[in-house]
């Protein structure tokens, strides 16, 4: 490969690749030495972290649950790389199967919270309120004013408060008895339902009053308590949001989480996030995709509402396999059983002289008046059970899914109930309901079949298997997506995150109880600081786009703290990431637009123009680094200086930082801030669209700026912590906590020299494809010396005027067994490739192929030998249905449309639908299984 580009060595090339004045001076120091571990010593070493956390029955509640993970779930979804690997569904026709999983999300939600629509997923309940609380300012014109109930899980008070500051919103905070929401100040009202101490309030006059007043509500809510309890739509709550976790979904020390927001068919429009809708293919067949894909609106840049990238598919994946498997009467004897349990326990400890002060109506949740809370949770957690302190005298205990008498004797026990009679107040809890009248429900949910089908374990496994075996993913060929990293997630990585004691705890356990986690988050952030050369990391932000809210919020509040509360001003270039502006006018800064050279690179006169002209308003400078083009910028420092003389901050989009690891670092090169994509670099899976982590470094000017929390005093760096400036922008106070013991891994054992011989390896193998792929499609933008970074952008402009577009291709190489890559970004019209390290020649080669393949039915069209119209390229992809079809009317064999090289002979993946139609699927929106008469309409059609 190096022969074929012209370099006898790897260091050669990236002499020639990496500019020397941003080359790191020395080798990288790492914990694990400049080798690493082998699997088996990581795996012994975090055995070993891990092993001291305490692993307690939660009885803490506030939005994090106890739950039973379905075993054929855990190994058929969670451990498997069919679920894990693969990539966000794009390309649709190659997706089927975790789209249909999705969809059977959104209608699992909508059905337990009364809506109409539902997206596929959040990142947590707090972002989920925090963008919910936007779609209210943007809906009800001219009320810079929100208000939430105290009795919301305070991690969303607190996060929602963050969110609203740069934007100027007035945020009260109150009790809803004593607030006039029908005052018309509110855009929104927020409330919890159950709220956060267990408390079931009647919330209709509330919604009546506020919609009066032209204010929407929404309502935080709980899924498993929407069996038993009238859901919010159907009080007249205009906005649910909360959290699938307790639907099979490990707590994970705070994630990650599948949030989700469902609303009113009236506001889809404005709802943020993706949304999985119904369409149809080529062939008239219905089909799954992502409907209304622009609805990221990031795409919007700086009008954004949003800057929602990751989604939590994975864990929604996991959500609504729970609720397949359990299907209604499942979950509604889950929710009985946590009910009849909560009311044994009040019933206890009312026994014991102890006032439940919601007694009048719960679900799963008392709030306790104990007189001395810190003896009671201390005596409790001698017994093995954790409950939640809520000030000096009061505590709250939630019921979860596992509880059993053991538990309750504990609980007893603790409260000063040893003596009372467990069995006696069993009988008496299950003779009754705590659930007041007005909150009983009584309307139907999860009728469709889908619910109602696979509940053995037999059913279950063939039904994910046959969804897993619609979809493409890294276990079947490569996805060479730009700017994407989609690099083996190596299966020694993925061991930790299944154990009990990384996903059996709850996120605010006292410190004594997580001593593993917090000494593996140091550890993992010592070595993220030398290979990023900055001086602390947060890992609270849990998706990308997160963390870049988060840096900017640091250099805002930076800013802030100097008296220079004007500086609002953020240069972005004009190729930067759609998330980036986004992230900025979220931040309450204004986006000024930076133009590109010729060659892709920052023009650098233009942005010296742009910083000098905004010199006294300039906050900071976002750029990515390679470029978005896929080139290492000679100028970057001149670029970095430029923005430092004037007073701004640097942030650098660490999206290509797998291109920099171990060669030199935007610490070293100047940036101030830098947010790291751990589900690309560093090798946390994509899950089909997420979990993601964002995990922000920072110099030390900027560290009192990191995210903060309100429940535990860290901004989610690990062990030495101190109280921040800034709100939190995560639920939990280390974000998606679980998943970082896999990046942990992956560190410990590539070592200084292996990152540093992946990042090589990233590069050669982006620059072998330019060259044989380049011999037949034009390649965009190369650095001073011809090379490009890890990636590069093949020009697909040239053939539209043979009728072809990108689109096509992308199409035609699932025929070939390939994900697309990277279309219309960032240049409009041209296809971006990232091989990653991970790769051997074999598969680059089989790609090349794939393109030379494809180039040459291209010159069919466009020498004459066939229409373009007839070109299989137009009528990719080809199902088995399509080929084996009697009706076979093409301009080419079928041998060509399905097998058009040699080497997919062995093994062959079929796409299961042919081409989707996007439009029909926009201007027919459906986000929800059909109903069941769609099914016994089919019934009838067939049997006559």
């Amino acid at each position: 490969m190096l022969n074929a580009i012209g370099f006898n060595t790897l260091d050669e090339l990236m002499d020639s690749t990496v500019p020397s004045a941003i080359r790191l001076p020395r080798e990288l120091v790492l914990e694990s030495g400049e080798q690493g571990l082998c699997e088996q010593e990581a795996l012994a070493k975090i055995k070993g972290f891990m092993g001291k956390n305490k692993v307690l029955k939660s009885f803490i509640g506030a939005g994090y649950h106890d739950t039973v993970v379905p075993e054929v779930i855990k190994r058929n979804i969670l451990e498997h790389p069919g679920w894990y690997t693969a990539y966000t569904p794009y390309q649709a026709e190659i997706s089927q199967g975790r789209l249909q999983m999705l969809l059977n999300f959104q209608t699992m939600v909508c059905d337990l919270t009364g809506m109409q629509v539902c997206n596929a997923s959040l990142l947590d309940e707090a972002t989920a309120a925090a963008e919910a609380m936007q779609m209210c300012l943007g809906s009800v014109k001219k009320r810079p004013s929100v208000f939430i109930s105290e009795r919301c899980h305070p991690q969303t008070i607190d996060l929602v408060l963050t969110r609203m500051a740069p934007l100027g919103v007035t945020v009260v905070v109150g009790d809803a008895n004593d607030v006039d929401v029908g005052s018309g100040e509110f855009a929104g009202a927020m409330v919890q339902y159950p709220d956060t101490y267990g408390g079931v309030k009647d919330w209709r006059a509330f919604t009546d009053k506020a919609h009066d007043a032209g204010t929407m509500v929404v309502a935080c809510c709980d899924l498993l308590a929407g069996t038993m309890l009238t859901p919010p739509g159907e009080w007249g709550a205009d906005i649910a949001v909360g959290c699938a976790q307790r639907f099979g979904v490990p707590m994970g020390f705070g994630g990650p989480h599948a949030g989700f927001l469902a609303c009113a068919s009236s506001h889809q429009r404005k709802m943020p996030g993706r949304m999985i809708g119904v369409s149809i293919d080529s062939q008239g067949d219905p089909a799954l995709r992502m409907a209304l894909q622009t609805r990221e609106q990031h795409i919007r840049r700086d009008k954004a509402t949003s800057n929602i990238c990751t989604a939590q598919a994975l864990l929604a994946n996991m959500a609504a396999a729970y609720g397949v498997y359990h299907g209604p009467g499942g979950l509604a004897d889950i929710a009985g059983r946590v009910h009849k349990f909560a009311r044994l326990l009040a019933a206890g400890f009312e026994a014991a002289g102890h006032t439940v002060l919601n007694a009048d109506g719960f679900f799963d949740t008392l709030e306790v008046e104990v007189g001395d809370s810190a003896a009671v949770v201390a005596a409790c957690a001698a017994r093995g059970v954790n409950v939640r302190p809520i000030d000096v005298s009061r505590v709250g205990v939630s019921v979860g899914e596992s509880v059993d008498r053991a538990d309750v004797e504990a609980l007893l026990a603790a409260f000063g109930a040893a003596d009372a009679d467990a069995d006696a107040l069993g009988a008496a809890a299950a003779a009754g309901t705590s659930v007041p009248a007005f909150a009983v429900r009584e309307s139907p949910f999860m009728t469709h079949p889908v619910f109602n089908t696979h509940h053995s374990e037999t059913q279950m496994l063939r039904y994910l298997k046959s969804l897993e075996a619609k979809d493409l993913s890294l276990n079947h060929s490569m996805i060479s997506l730009g700017s994407c990293t989609m690099k083996l997630n190596a299966t020694a990585e993925m061991v930790p995150v299944t154990w009990p004691e990384v996903g059996n705890i709850h996120p605010f356990v006292p410190a004594d109880q997580c001593e593993g986690y917090l000494e593996m988050i140091e550890s993992l952030h010592r070595d993220l600081c030398e290979i990023t050369q900055f001086d602390a990391i947060s890992s609270q932000p849990n998706s990308g786009a997160n963390g870049e809210y988060a840096g900017l919020l640091a250099i805002r509040q930076y800013h802030h703290s100097r008296g220079d509360a004007n500086r609002n001003v953020c240069l972005i270039p004009v190729s930067a990431h759609g998330t980036n502006p986004a992230s900025a006018a979220m931040a309450g800064m204004k986006v000024v637009v930076v133009k590109s050279d010729d060659q892709g690179n920052v023009d650098i006169d233009d942005l010296k123009a742009k910083a000098e002209k905004h010199s006294d308003n300039l906050a900071a400078l976002m750029i990515t680094y390679p470029s978005t083009y896929g080139v290492f910028e000679e100028g970057v420092v001149d670029i970095i200086d430029a923005v430092h003389g004037h007073g701004g901050q640097v942030y650098m989009d660490g999206a290509n930082m797998n291109a920099q690891c171990g060669w030199t670092a935007p610490g070293f090169i100047g940036a101030d801030v830098c947010h790291l994509n751990l589900h690309k670099t560093f090798c946390i899976p994509h899950g089909g669209g997420g979990p993601g982590v964002g995990s922000i470094g920072v110099k030390a000017h900027l560290a009192p700026f990191l995210p903060g929390h309100t429940v535990v005093p860290t901004g989610g760096e690990g062990i030495n912590t101190v109280p921040k400036a800034t709100g939190s922008i995560a639920a939990a106070p280390w974000g998606s906590a679980a998943i970082l013991p896999i990046t942990w891994m992956y560190i410990q054992m590539m070592g200084g020299q292996g990152l540093k011989d992946a990042t090589a390896t990233a590069v050669l193998n982006a620059n072998y494809m330019a060259k044989r792929i380049g011999e037949h499609y034009p390649i965009l933008f190369t650095g001073t010396n011809g090379q490009c970074a890890h990636e590069f952008i093949m020009d697909i402009r040239p053939f539209k005027e043979h009728g072809f577009v990108e689109e096509d291709i992308a199409k035609r190489l699932q025929d070939y067994g390939f994900h697309s890559p990277t279309m219309s970004w960032p240049v409009t019209g041209t296809l971006m490739v990232e091989p990653t390290e991970s790769e051997d020649k074999g598969e680059l080669d089989r790609f090349c192929d794939a393109m030379i393949s494809i180039r040459h039915e291209m010159d069919d069209v466009i020498e004459g030998r066939i229409a373009v119209e007839d070109s299989p390229l137009k009528h990719a992809p080809h199902t088995a249905g399509m080929v084996l079809s009697d009706s076979w009317n093409q301009a080419y064999t079928r041998e060509q449309a399905a097998f058009p090289t040699k080497n997919l002979g062995a093994y062959k993946f079929w796409p299961t639908v042919g081409r989707i139609d996007n439009v029909y699927g926009d201007r027919n929106l459906i986000c929800t299984c059909p109903p069941m008469e769609s099914y016994m309409e089919e019934e009838v059609d067939t049997s006559a």
